[in-house]
């Protein structure tokens, strides 16, 4: 199955919310193919399971607010709309690299820290035993004794 012309677009089915809300996920099927005969030029029409899994994720009263999607004529003549996933791997070549300079001194950063945190913790423990004895007795005086009558 060979395939004519693949499109990608994002279809905004913000105006699904204005049906019921018990028939708004069918409303947002119905509009993914009026979209996709309109764009297509073409009636016959199929929507992948995994678009509509997407679409009735979360119910039929709250479908998503927009999609994207991949369209695909086929040789047979109709137009297969299924979710659009973007390639990952362009991603991560376009990052851009970085220099041995910078690595080095992130190192020294992350060795620094370790440091610190080695060195601190034993004083950090004592703070902290410290403020505990003190806020108990504050508590208790702080606290006025009702009478009893």
């Amino acid at each position: 199955m060979s395939q004519e012309a693949e499109r990608v677009y994002t279809i905004n089915l913000g105006k699904v919310w204005l049906s019921p809300n018990n028939q708004r996920a069918k409303r947002a099927i119905n509009m993914i193919k009026e979209f996709s005969a309109h764009h297509m030029k073409t009636e016959q029409i199929k929507i992948d399971p995994e678009l509509s899994q997407v679409v009735w994720a979360r119910g039929i009263r709250s479908p998503p607010r927009k999609i994207r999607v991949k369209m695909a004529k086929t040789d047979d003549g109709y137009v297969m709309v299924s979710p659009y996933e973007e390639e990952v791997k362009a991603k991560a070549e376009d990052k851009p690299k970085k220099d041995k300079k910078a690595d080095a001194k992130a190192e020294e950063k992350v060795e620094e820290t370790a440091e610190e945190k080695t060195e601190a913790a034993p004083k950090e423990e004592k703070k902290e035993k410290a403020k505990k004895s003190e806020a108990k007795p504050a508590k208790k005086a702080a606290k006025p004794k009702s009478k009893k009558k």
